[in-house]
């Protein structure tokens, strides 16, 4: 090791030494044709774009972008900030209200792997509690686990599982930990089942804060840009911490585009095919004998248990990227992002074209969930 390398070793911090770094579809450098891993929407925008003052400073946020996603939530524009993807919030959060060494967050395991990685980057320790705490446990007892955490993250609905927190329990939650802890709800996929939303809770509660993004059903997921609603009095310290031009005049010009009232319209259209398609595949999962267990849920994805783990690099060799990973620690699980109808054939050629094993050949059904 040269003195150059070991000088800057050590000094990085003992918690960025230790660092896990996120893993995303994207950095695991597959190759295929059919991509179905990043729970990214099959339709791509069509956009004008014509930005011709580049050399100023844009917006930091962009007035027109404010006010249409605050008709669109149904909140005021003092309501709404915008941010590079959802992940930039959770970001914001953890750096503005909590104390490094000090504070922690709570989490359900399992859940978007982000939650954690912020956390640990800023030396902020984790409670790590369970989905199914999140579902099935009362809401005294969710909130004597929560202890001492400033933050709680409840992804809604849950990424990888699909699995949606009633919108009354977190309601009671948040009133629970009103003056304890921020209640941040993760609305990625929001809008496959948008009547879930906790945006109407924000006018009642201090301490709800809801994360969105452009990446999911709106089809942007190139453009990285997100939001975090909540009551200006949480916002305003976020104001504060925030980079001075977080948002782009680019990204500002094509988000505005995408969250006109035509192109809501046209998003809502989208995701009413995509449920459909969703609940297509699910068809064909429940059908085959190489799936043992399927989490249904919310959101443009599924997940589900393969009866042999090779059954994914028999996808890869077809061209056919899923998303595999290690879930309740087994490493057979794979989660099928909803693509298109022509995408999802694929799916049912790689489906239709699996033996199961003699070895998983004697188990009893699977498990639908």
């Amino acid at each position: 090791m040269s003195n150059k390398s070991a000088t800057a070793s050590s000094l990085l911090p003992d918690n960025i030494a230790a660092l896990a770094a996120y893993s995303s579809a994207k950095s695991e450098k597959l190759s295929g044709t059919t991509w179905l891993n990043a729970n990214e929407s099959p339709y791509a925008k069509n956009l004008e774009l014509s930005i011709e003052d580049l050399n100023r400073y844009p917006d930091p946020q962009p007035q027109l972008v404010i006010e249409r996603y605050a008709a669109y939530t149904q909140l005021d524009n003092e309501n709404v900030l915008m941010t590079r993807g959802a992940d930039e919030g959770i970001e914001l959060l953890v750096r503005t209200y909590c104390e490094p060494a000090k504070d922690s967050i709570a989490l359900f395991l399992p859940t978007y792997g982000m939650y954690k990685v912020t956390a640990d980057t800023h030396n902020v320790t984790i409670n790590a509690l369970t989905q199914a705490l999140l579902l099935n446990g009362s809401v005294e007892e969710i909130v004597t686990a929560v202890a001492s955490a400033k933050l709680v993250f409840i992804c809604n609905p849950n990424n990888p599982t699909g699995s949606l927190t009633p919108l009354d329990k977190v309601k009671a939650i948040a009133s629970a930990l009103a003056g304890k802890a921020l209640v941040i709800v993760d609305e990625a996929y929001i809008e496959f089942c948008p009547e879930q939303s906790a945006t109407a809770l924000i006018s009642q509660y201090s301490n709800v804060v809801v994360l969105r993004t452009l990446s999911k059903a709106f089809a942007l997921a190139g453009l990285r840009t997100g939001f975090t609603l909540a009551q200006e009095s949480v916002l305003a310290p976020i104001r504060k911490v925030i980079a001075p031009y977080p948002v782009s005049g680019v990204v500002a010009s094509i988000a505005a585009q995408a969250i006109a009232p035509d192109a809501i319209t046209s998003m809502r259209r989208q995701v009413t095919i995509l449920n459909t398609l969703k609940a297509k595949l699910i068809d064909w999962l429940e059908a085959s004998d190489c799936v043992l267990k399927i989490l249904t849920g919310e959101g443009n994805f599924v997940t589900l248990k393969l009866a042999d783990r090779n059954y994914f690099k028999t996808a890869l060799a077809q061209g056919l990227v899923m998303r595999a990973f290690t879930l309740y620690g087994e490493d057979d699980w794979l989660r099928i992002s909803i693509g298109s109808e022509q995408e999802l054939e694929q799916v049912k050629i790689w489906l239709d074209g699996l033996q199961m094993p003699a070895a998983t050949a004697s188990l009893a059904g699977k498990e639908v969930s």
